[in-house]
C-alpha cells in the first residue's frame, strides 16, 4: 500500500531568508535592507487583498486622471501607489521614491530619511484587471551615494548599481520574486499564515525555451531585426516553431519566461521611437532579476543594466529571457 509523503516541517519565510542572507555579510549588514524589504512585502500583502476584492469594494474602473506615462489611471492604481508611498516613507529606510504614477520623485523629509532609494511601478498591467488577468508590483532598490542626503541623482544611475530588485504577481496566488544580488528566489503568500513562504529557491532561467512573448498587434510598426527574428522562430528551417504567449502584463509574461524559458520582447518601433517600457522601474528591475537567474537582458544592441538614465520616466526597448534565445535575437541586430 502506497504511503503519502509527510509535508516538510521546514517553513522558510521571506523575512527569515533575507535575514539569513544579510547575516552572511557579517559586520557589513545593518539590517536596514531587511526592514525595507519587510515594508515592501507588507505592501504586497495589502495590495493582494485589495486586488482580490476590487470588484466588491468598487475599485474597478477609472479614477478620472492619467499618469505621467499617459496611461489612464485605475482606482486601484491610485490606491496601490498611496499604499506603497506611505509604507516606504513610514519604514524610515528610504530617502528617494520614484513611482510610475507620480510625475516627480519624492524626497523623504529628514526625520523619516533612510539610506535607500526605491523605484517602482505599483500596479503593472492594471488595465487587465477587469478581465481577471495577473497583474503585479515591480520594484528596484538603490543605496544612496556616499555623503548624499537624497536627490534625484541617486536614482539616475545604471541598473547594475541596484542592490535589490523584485516583483509581486497577483493572481490565483500572490508570488513575490526577489534578488538581493546573490541569485533569485520565489515566495508564495500563504494566506492562512499571512507570510510569504519560499517555494521557488534559486530560480534559473532555462538556457533555451520554446515560447515567445511579443505584442504582435504592433508588428506592422516593428523594425526589420525584430521581424526577421520572429520569422525565424515561427517558420524555422527545421524543428518545431515557437509558441506565442502574450498576456499584456509585464509581470505575468516575464514570470512565465523565468520559469519556462523563452524570450520576452517589447521593442522600440516606428510608433514608439524609444520603446514602450520605462527604464528605471520596469526594465532595470526585470533585467537585474534576469541576469541573476542566468539569462540576458538587452535593448537589442546593448546591455540594459549599463544604461545611464537621463530622466526618471525614460523608456527603452527590452528583450530578456533565456540566454540562447536572446543571443539569437541579438544576431539580427548585429547584421
Amino acid at each position: 500500500m502506497a504511503t503519502e509523503s509527510v509535508p516538510s516541517s521546514e517553513i522558510i519565510t521571506l523575512t527569515r531568508h533575507v535575514l539569513h542572507d544579510q547575516m552572511r555579510l557579517g559586520a557589513a549588514a545593518t539590517g536596514d535592507l531587511t526592514l525595507l524589504l519587510t515594508a515592501i512585502q507588507v505592501t504586497s500583502k495589502f495590495i493582494a487583498t485589495n486586488v482580490r476584492k476590487a470588484r466588491l469594494i468598487n475599485l474597478i474602473g477609472l479614477a478620472g486622471d492619467t499618469n505621467i506615462s499617459g496611461d489612464e489611471q485605475k482606482k486601484l492604481d491610485v490606491l496601490s501607489n498611496d499604499i506603497m508611498v506611505n509604507s516606504l516613507r513610514a519604514s524610515g529606510k528610504t530617502a528617494v521614491l520614484v513611482s510610475e504614477e507620480l510625475e516627480d520623485a519624492i524626497i523623504i523629509e529628514e526625520k523619516n530619511r533612510g539610506k535607500y532609494c526605491v523605484v517602482f511601478d505599483p500596479l503593472d498591467g492594471s488595465s487587465n484587471i477587469d478581465a481577471g488577468v495577473n497583474i503585479g508590483t515591480i520594484f528596484g532598490i538603490y543605496k544612496l551615494r556616499p555623503n548624499s542626503e537624497g536627490s534625484i541623482k541617486d536614482v539616475l544611475r545604471p541598473g547594475s548599481e541596484m542592490v535589490a530588485a523584485g516583483y509581486t504577481m497577483y493572481g490565483s496566488s500572490a508570488n513575490l520574486v526577489l534578488s538581493t544580488g546573490s541569485g533569485v528566489n520565489g515566495y508564495t503568500l500563504d494566506a492562512a499564515l499571512g507570510e510569504f513562504i519560499l517555494t521557488h529557491p534559486d530560480i534559473q532561467i532555462p538556457p533555451r525555451g520554446k515560447i515567445y512573448s511579443f505584442n504582435e498587434g504592433n508588428a506592422m510598426f516593428f523594425h526589420p531585426p525584430v521581424l526577421e527574428y520572429l520569422k525565424s522562430i515561427k517558420y524555422p528551417a527545421s524543428g518545431k516553431p515557437y509558441s506565442a504567449r502574450y498576456i499584456g502584463s509585464m509581470v505575468a509574461d516575464v514570470h512565465r519566461t523565468f520559469l519556462y524559458g523563452g524570450i520576452f520582447g517589447y521593442p522600440d518601433d516606428k510608433k514608439n521611437k524609444t520603446g514602450k517600457l520605462r527604464l528605471l522601474y520596469e526594465a532595470f528591475p526585470m533585467a537585474f532579476l534576469t541576469e541573476q537567474a542566468g539569462g540576458i537582458a538587452t535593448t537589442g544592441t546593448k546591455r540594459i543594466l549599463d544604461i545611464v538614465p537621463e530622466g526618471i520616466h525614460e523608456r527603452c526597448p527590452v528583450f530578456l529571457g533565456s540566454k540562447e534565445d536572446v543571443q539569437d535575437l541579438m544576431k539580427f541586430y548585429a547584421v
